[in-house]
């Protein structure tokens, strides 16, 4: 064991050196498809790289949870096996919210703020640190565009509260806290953000919500101050104080709910930024993202918009179409109606793109074919198309392009076409859906390096390329 970390520590060594003298290194990327080359150390969590930058005047840092930028940090590897199976159960969660518009469900297993994001406990979601209260105190919170409700634990815990980086929020210690009544509007909404029944205690609102890993947190529904920045301060927020809360969490204060709802921040600061967001997903676990607020400057030099789509039984999610899919330019021969029939979201708490099977199978067989070179490596479940990159110091793939309305065309990072569990098991990060009719749901993984934009008065979707490292 201590052979192969260390092992392993070499690897990650030479890379960083090989990238630090190389700022151009081999990487070659032809239009639309083709080849792209690059270091196999860059696939690595491990690898350092330069901070992302947005040109918004404030911004929201995000990084990933088991990077060292990141607060919740602890210093030990990445559980894989956790991260897979929250990730499953995330995506049974949500195509059973979109059953009822998107046939089946999965067995898989103006003013502008900026925010830095990390990935968070849930699969490999990301999470940024927000100030809540007066006098304002520092809260790490999920950030998850596949829910509505902003919540965080608070005393006293009345049920259970799980472990979190840092204090738990006290209400009782700012001045800026204050319940919401039963009869409030917003009282009476809150279903469609939680999609469960509002309670009472006394005249003070009650809310419960609940996840697809058996987590869930219960409270009182209240207003406080939301602080994103210094400068950017959203007062009379509504939020959940969860006095109980359980499961999957580990270390972060909560959630920012980001979804398309009255209850969502996005909703809740539409006159402060228009109901505009994006982000960028880094590349690393050692590289630092953004989440912003408000229009701002983009920072990709390319951008390309595609219709945000409504789910009509569940307009919470951000639909979206894909028409099809290339590896190596090449267009893969599916049926526009495989994701017709099925149907689409973009997800920023799932993991893997999940796919219906008649595409996952064309995606397979060709980029199997492409990479046949390549040594393969064991199943690691739930992939089944793995590679042994060990003895390679670079390696040559062939682009994988998704399709969307609009036409555009979105040409993955290679961060974004592979899941890595070390040198040896190297997997395409993709997965197969239990039946064509079951929801596609487009993860964080193939998103990453992109500059993500919802444009919700515009009613589309915008993809950057480089917008961050």
């Amino acid at each position: 064991m201590a052979s192969s970390l260390l092992s392993e520590f070499v690897r990650i060594l030479l890379c960083a050196f090989v990238l630090s003298v190389r700022s151009s290194f081999e990487k070659k990327v032809l239009v639309y498809g083709a080849q792209i080359t690059f270091p196999v150390c860059s696939l690595s969590p491990s690898i350092n790289c330069a901070a992302s930058t947005t040109n918004v005047n404030s911004a929201l840092n995000l990084v990933h949870k088991h990077g060292p930028g990141s607060q919740l940090f602890d210093g030990g590897p990445i559980n894989h096996t956790k991260v897979l199976l929250e990730d499953m159960a995330r995506v049974k969660w949500i195509q059973s919210k979109i059953s009822n518009s998107i046939s089946g469900t999965s067995d898989l297993k103006e003013s502008n703020v900026s925010l830095p994001a990390s990935y968070g406990s849930g699969g490999s979601s990301y999470v940024v640190t927000v100030g809540l209260g007066t006098p304002t105190k520092n809260l790490t919170l999920l950030f998850d565009t596949g829910s509505a409700l902003t919540w965080t634990q608070c005393e006293p815990c009345i049920g259970s509260c799980y472990n979190q980086t840092e204090p738990i929020f006290n209400p009782s210690r700012s001045s800026s806290y204050a319940n919401i009544s039963c009869s409030a509007p917003s009282c009476i909404q809150l279903p469609s953000g939680t999609d469960q029944l509002t309670g009472c205690s006394g005249s003070t609102c009650v809310y419960g919500a609940s996840y697809g890993d058996a987590s869930f947190t219960d409270g009182f529904f209240a207003t406080e101050t939301l602080t994103l920045t210094p400068t950017d301060v959203i007062t009379n927020f509504e939020f959940g104080c969860g006095e109980n809360n359980q499961g999957t969490f580990d270390g972060f204060a909560g959630l920012l709910g980001l979804a398309r709802d009255p209850v969502s921040i996005i909703e809740q600061s539409a006159t402060q930024y228009g109901r505009y967001f994006s982000y960028c997903l880094p590349r690393s676990t050692s590289c630092t993202g953004y989440l912003t607020f408000g229009r701002g400057t983009v920072t990709s030099a390319s951008l390309n918009f595609t219709p945000m789509v409504t789910i009509a039984q569940n307009p919470l999610f951000y639909g979206i179409n894909i028409t099809g899919i290339s590896v190596g330019g090449n267009p893969l021969s599916i049926p526009s109606t495989v994701f017709s029939n099925a149907g689409a979201i973009i997800d920023s708490g799932t993991t893997l793109t999940s796919l219906p099977p008649t595409a996952y199978t064309a995606l397979q067989s060709a980029f199997q074919k492409a990479m046949a070179n390549y040594t393969s490596a064991p199943p690691i479940y739930p992939f089944d198309t793995c590679y042994d990159f060990s003895m390679f110091s670079t390696i040559t793939v062939p682009v994988i392009t998704f399709s969307f309305d609009g036409p555009i065309n979105v040409d993955l990072d290679w961060s974004g076409m592979f899941y890595w569990v070390n040198a040896s098991e190297v997997c395409l990060a993709f997965v197969a859906n239990n039946a064509d009719t079951d929801g596609v749901i487009y993860g964080n993984t193939q998103q990453r390096t992109f500059e993500v934009i919802y444009d919700v008065p515009g009613g589309q979707i915008g993809f950057g390329a480089q917008g961050c490292s």
